[in-house]
């Protein structure tokens, strides 16, 4: 499958706006920006970066999913993150990247060339403001990731992962209260088990469970759908929806 292609989209129409280094910017803010963006599109399986290599722009993901791994020095690689449409990728005053980032599925970046952007960043208190936050929010979820590793069971993981998932689905296309929700799991059951430190095996066994147990349902591999979102948000061990369900 050949990835999507975008040669130019307006930032007002942009799918990701409101949730992107962007959504505070005002219009000639925007217009800034537009003068040094550029959409790169990459199929599935294809290298973004790797660790270690100077990048010469920053983006944010429009459609599709990466995955963020790191290489031991003996070889060993090790998932440590998901980027999902609206998330950033590169830091600005850095030059050489931090992990490998591969793209899972066909995607679509909006890239910034770096130099311009940080002089940019530099000059909008918006975009650094907003970049602030999203680097929070990237700590709370790597801290909340901690408590799924190492607390939680095989289930709650699993139901963990679809919750993250189902959540920024729903904050793409905000559509108000959500009891049930249907979407694309983007990772195939060797990338969960690898992100959540299970066997295949373990994987496709609490997967089937999820099912057998009227929490989720399946079309294919891929397309699950959740009739009620308070179950599964229970089922992962939370005590509170984070926000999704209000």
């Amino acid at each position: 499958m050949n990835a999507p292609t975008i040669s130019h989209i307006s930032c007002a129409d942009c799918p990701i706006r409101h949730r992107a280094v962007c959504a505070r910017c005002e219009s000639d803010e925007l217009e800034a920006l537009d003068a040094i963006k550029y959409y790169r599109s990459y199929e599935a399986g294809q290298p973004i970066i790797w660790s270690g290599d100077v990048m010469n722009f920053v983006g944010s993901v429009v459609s599709g999913i990466a995955t963020l791994t790191q290489t031991m020095e003996d070889g060993r690689t090790q998932m440590v993150g998901l980027l999902l449409p609206s998330d950033f990728v590169g830091r600005p005053g850095r030059d050489g990247a931090a992990y490998n980032v591969v793209a899972t599925t066909d995607m679509v970046m909006c890239c910034f060339r770096k130099k311009p952007f940080e002089e940019l960043m530099a000059q909008t208190p918006h975009i650094a403001h907003r970049l602030l936050e999203m680097t929070l929010d990237e700590l709370d979820a790597a801290r909340e990731w901690m408590l799924v590793l190492g607390r939680k069971t095989a289930r709650e993981k699993i139901a963990s992962l679809l919750t993250i998932i189902a959540r920024r689905d729903a904050s793409l296309t905000p559509r108000g209260a959500v009891n049930s929700m249907t979407f694309d799991l983007p990772l195939t059951r060797e990338a969960m088990a690898d992100y959540l430190g299970l066997t295949l095996e373990t994987v496709s066994r609490q997967m089937s469970a999820l099912k057998r147990d009227g929490v989720i349902s399946l079309e294919g591999k891929r397309r699950v759908s959740v009739p009620d979102m308070g179950r599964l948000f229970e089922e992962a061990g939370d005590d509170s929806d984070g926000g999704f369900m209000s």
